[in-house]
């Protein structure tokens, strides 16, 4: 998708407007105030159909002359937030307009810059959570291999952190707190689209209480401790 269009997405379904969008980041574009208050003049004209003003257009709105506007609009020009585009009408006549697409893009490039930080902060909190929670359940830290191991649960296999805590708090509730087996777990779950906590709600209660019940029916012959877990490394079909 071209940006003007995204752009234009953004505007027709409410997510932004133009002021608002140009006031939160025209300071990290080093755009001074009268620079910025030029840059709104001109979208105000824009929108009123005058997409080429001229600086004594804007003589007429600001106060200032026609030749310190011009020393502006060139200024805006030569650090890439404007330039001037020709189109041809619908009798093939050229006329030149102002497009502020330029500084649209470096906003637009600012703004994913700053979500894929965002973002990249928030899974390295996430990820460091988990790996200290391992290590407090394993009573030790962890070994690279290990490390490894959990690593790839994330980027490879696509757990989410919540499914992943889910898989160590049951191999705690069964007492076999091993990566093996909360491999095991996570191997099961991802074979039967376990994806959140109430998957994963279901999954256990269900098993638990299969187990629950082929233990009452042993208890008939040979009594059998019965267990509030399932027993994830056992074979079957």
């Amino acid at each position: 998708m071209h940006f003007e269009e995204q752009l234009q997405i953004w505007i027709e379904q409410g997510n932004v407007t133009i002021p608002q969008l140009f006031f939160q980041h025209y300071k990290n574009l080093n755009i001074d105030e009268v620079e910025a208050m030029l840059v709104m003049h001109m979208i105000a004209y824009q929108s009123e159909g005058n997409n080429f003003p001229t600086p004594s257009d804007f003589t007429k709105r600001m106060n200032l002359t026609e030749n310190e506007i011009s020393k502006i609009l060139q200024r805006l020009m030569q650090r890439g937030f404007l330039k001037i585009k020709q189109s041809k009408d619908s009798k093939g006549v050229l006329f030149e307009t102002f497009s502020l697409v330029p500084m649209w893009r470096r906003i637009l490039e600012q703004i994913m810059v700053a979500t894929e930080v965002q973002t990249s902060v928030v899974k390295i909190e996430t990820d460091g959570e988990i790996f200290s929670l391992f290590e407090q359940e394993f009573g030790r830290l962890l070994s690279p291999m290990e490390c490894e191991t959990i690593t790839m649960w994330i980027d490879e296999d696509k757990h989410s952190s919540e499914i992943i805590k889910a898989a160590l708090k049951e191999a705690v509730i069964a007492q076999k707190v091993s990566l093996r087996y909360i491999d095991r777990i996570l191997f099961e779950w991802k074979k039967k689209n376990v994806k959140t906590l109430q998957d994963v709600d279901k999954q256990t209660q269900s098993f638990r209480t299969i187990g629950t019940m082929k233990s009452t029916n042993q208890s008939e012959v040979v009594p059998v401790k019965r267990v509030p877990f399932y027993n994830w490394l056992e074979e079957r079909e």
